[in-house]
């Protein structure tokens, strides 16, 4: 609009970091209000980067949302841990996420380690405020704030979304100045097919148990344009064994159907048009070690 052109647009890269289950993936989606990145009440369920595009005061925020940082063991751990600090390397502002609950634990003092060795522009987030008291915050703050050097302090949950406007608007106040780099319209620039495999890989997670989601993955086979204007897509879940198969698949399919039934609703509702989703489960010893199936996830290779 004319009475705009003479506003300075910013544009920038917002990584978010920090230990498994300190709330990233609640916050990505609390902050675009969509969802984004899939979220569980377990950890470690975010195994890529994804991009959220979010519009705000003339800035153009592109947020990253990055695997939780933990001591890896596999070939995917190492991967997952690579692409957080892949994350974390490409971004203008890092926000440290930390559970307020938790308070300082060894894997956030590991984090913190790392990010005081790469010297980026940190701020640091404290999440769940809302269910501490608050004569806890100042001393962990203070506590945080010595062990690494933080631009700016926010006291949010992203669960309700207390605080968080305010941390979107000095985001978008402090990002560079510069032309946008995504039209104004996009949300994500994750693949549909990506996204129709995390959306399989959530409802594994929301409703199998221990070990099993953990121990597969999802991916998209095929992704079929109709002429009716709905989308045909395949999505094959391997597994590491048997047990876990038998699991997955339920008493006469009905773990798997209801699997399917609600990662369709949910893709349905997010690429708004109607979905037909075929779910096969096989068995693959040792996938999380192939480097092929960690590509197809979205993930570099880690050595």
């Amino acid at each position: 609009m004319p009475e705009h052109e003479d506003m300075t647009t910013r544009c920038g890269f917002v990584a978010i970091v920090g230990a498994p289950n300190a709330g990233k993936s609640t916050l990505l989606n609390r902050m675009a209000g969509t969802k984004l990145s899939i979220v569980s009440p377990k950890a470690q369920t975010t195994r890529f980067r994804v991009l959220g595009i979010l519009m705000r005061h003339h800035a153009q925020i592109l947020l990253v949302d990055t695997p939780g940082i933990f001591r890896p063991r596999r070939m995917l751990d190492r991967a997952m841990v690579a692409a957080a600090w892949t994350g974390a390397e490409d971004a203008d502002i890092t926000l440290l996420i930390v559970d307020a609950r938790a308070g300082l634990t060894d894997s956030v003092r590991e984090i913190i380690t790392e990010l005081a060795q790469r010297k980026r522009r940190v701020w640091l987030v404290l999440n769940k405020t809302d269910l501490v008291r608050r004569e806890v915050l100042l001393p962990l703050t203070a506590e945080l704030s010595g062990l690494l050097p933080v631009e700016h302090v926010f006291m949010i949950s992203a669960r309700s979304g207390q605080g968080v406007e305010d941390l979107l608007d000095r985001i978008a106040a402090e990002l560079p100045a510069g032309p946008y780099l995504y039209p104004e319209d996009d949300l994500t620039d994750l693949p549909d097919r990506l996204l129709a495999a995390e959306l399989v890989r959530e409802q594994i997670f929301l409703q199998t148990h221990e070990e099993v989601p953990y121990s597969a993955t999802a991916e998209t086979e095929s992704f079929q344009e109709r002429p009716d204007g709905s989308v045909r897509i395949e999505v094959t879940i391997y597994v590491t064994r048997a047990s876990h198969k038998a699991i997955l698949i339920g008493e006469r399919g009905s773990r798997i159907r209801s699997i399917g039934e609600r990662a369709r609703m949910e893709l349905s509702r997010l690429l708004e048009r109607p979905c037909h989703l075929f779910l096969n489960v096989k068995e693959r010893s040792g996938w999380d070690e192939e480097r092929a199936r960690l590509r197809a996830i979205g993930l570099d290779d880690a050595s």
